[in-house]
């Protein structure tokens, strides 16, 4: 049986929408049970509860509440009304819809990712390595829908301070530093937008792509991501995910088909008040559904790695042009975590009452950062140099 003779590419709206009213309720309900959320905790010697990293490591994913400051929220959304107002208005066109030129204007990476509204962009293609086997439902969008809409923006960094200091979160790199070492290594980072009845769906999908068959594979190889809530995020607007899925590389097309649709019966739904952090191991089955729901679900997305995955690796073509060419050696680690370092000054200068970070690479190098005008040129189209893996 084909994936396109399970629902058509245009489904019938009441029909999908009663089909998932039932489905996130269900998805909601396992979600809940996972005890697999709840603030951050460290143990009086700093290191990360033995709870959070049970439930993480059974789940493969874990929900911290209340992470971001409300103050850092409301920085959040002046930084996300200007991308908006100042995103290119068009695939590949480099203006926005005032007709000025874009924030992208100047950049040689594009780093604006448009969709149809409430498409499936990638499911059943050969983009990103094919690692999205089966295309997801495509709901009828409103007949007053634009051409497009603003999904991703790749690079986030350059173009959102406010995203910049939640990358140097003190609390969250702490935790990166437990799951995959005080070296740890940056991967990318992006905003996810998902715009209230237009958001595209994402095709589920397991983020690792180079390792799976390596003798250095096992639950955490491929590193995870933060996925900072600046509005919160629900059952119809947020994340799906496959508990204990990280273990092993999945059929996905096989287990659409089983069930019938794209509504995987394992899967649930990553639940997010305003300023949660999610945090979900690349490895997991997961993937969203086009947002129907009147909520806007923001999210910033950044990820880290063992250096141990990076070091010496052949990069995945997906998130770095060329980088498929190329093994990542010391010299491009060290260049691509100087965000961390400019992440965690220009936190400071902000949140000046918080215990700073110290990332281990750049203290044993007794290499310092400043965040300053000067920085924000010279990081400029620094996702070109992202560590995909």
């Amino acid at each position: 049986m084909s994936l396109s003779s399970i629902h058509p590419i245009a489904a019938d709206y009441g029909e999908h929408e009663a089909a998932m009213a039932a489905y996130r309720a269900a998805g909601e309900a396992r979600a809940r049970g996972l005890g697999n959320r709840g603030p951050i905790r460290f143990n009086a010697d700093g290191s990360l509860s033995e709870e959070i990293l049970e439930a993480y490591w059974r789940c493969g994913f874990y929900v911290f509440e209340h992470v971001l400051r409300p103050e850092e929220l409301a920085d959040l959304e002046r930084d996300l009304d200007r991308i908006l107002d100042r995103a290119p208005a068009e695939p590949e066109v480099r203006l926005d819809r005032h007709g000025h030129p874009a924030l992208n204007a100047d950049r040689e990476m594009f780093g604006f990712s448009l969709v149809r509204p409430l498409s499936d962009p990638v499911g059943g293609t050969q983009r990103n390595q094919g690692r999205h086997p089966a295309k997801m439902i495509e709901p009828t969008p409103p007949e007053d829908a634009p051409d497009y809409v603003l999904q991703v923006v790749s690079g986030a960094l350059q173009y959102s301070d406010a995203s910049l200091r939640v990358y140097g979160h003190p609390d969250l790199l702490r935790v990166a530093a437990a799951i995959n070492g005080d070296d740890f290594t940056p991967f990318n980072e992006v905003l996810f937008i998902k715009q209230p009845g237009l958001g595209g769906s994402v095709a589920w999908h397991q983020d690792g792509t180079t390792h799976w068959d390596t003798p250095i594979f096992d639950k955490g190889t491929h590193g995870f991501n933060f996925m900072a809530q600046v509005y919160g995020c629900n059952a119809a607007n947020g994340l799906w995910i496959v508990p204990g899925s990280h273990l092993a590389k999945a059929d996905i097309k096989a287990m659409c088909e089983a069930a019938g649709s794209d509504r995987l019966p394992q899967a649930v739904p990553l639940l997010c008040g305003p300023g949660d952090v999610g945090m979900c191991n690349r490895q997991a089955v997961h993937g969203s559904f086009a947002n129907t729901s009147p909520d806007i679900r923001v999210t910033v997305n950044f990820g880290f790695h063992r250096r141990a995955s990076v070091l010496g690796a052949r990069g995945n073509g997906i998130h770095a042009p060329g980088s498929d060419k190329i093994i990542y050696d010391a010299d491009r680690i060290r260049e691509r975590s100087r965000m961390l370092g400019y992440a965690i000054d220009a936190r400071r200068q902000r949140f000046p009452d918080e215990e700073s970070f110290r990332y281990q690479p750049h203290v044993s190098e007794g290499a310092t950062f400043e965040w300053s005008d000067a920085a924000r040129e010279r990081i400029k189209d620094y996702n070109l140099l992202d560590l995909g893996i």
